[in-house]
């Protein structure tokens, strides 16, 4: 790939993220007031979060499943989520059970 290509390569990318925040900013505010759009607006982000955890603690190497460290963490994050712990709880908990899991492993 040549310098010119990743120049309009960024080009596009940046042009396509100004239209994407110049639609959202477009979008009349009687729409934005409906329940269903305020509900649904409240929950795409957890939606989203939640995806992002699955593919980074579930990532694939070619065509098979990895468990690794990562799959400690999570669990251990639950557990801490179901016993109602703080949120600083359950990030120190998901990071100590990944960290030992890499210990012990080697």
């Amino acid at each position: 790939m040549n310098t010119w290509t990743t120049w309009i390569a960024i080009g596009v990318t940046a042009f396509g993220c100004y239209a994407v925040k110049l639609l959202g900013l477009s979008v009349p505010a009687g729409f934005l007031e409906r329940p269903l759009v305020r509900r649904l607006a409240a929950l795409l982000p957890i939606a989203l979060l939640a995806a992002l955890t699955a593919i980074q603690t579930f990532g694939t190497s070619g065509r098979t499943l990895v468990l690794d460290a990562r799959c400690a963490g999570l669990a251990a994050a639950a557990v801490a989520l179901l016993l109602r712990a703080p949120f600083l709880v359950v990030v120190a908990a998901a990071v100590l059970a990944t960290a030992a899991v890499r210990a012990l492993a080697g």
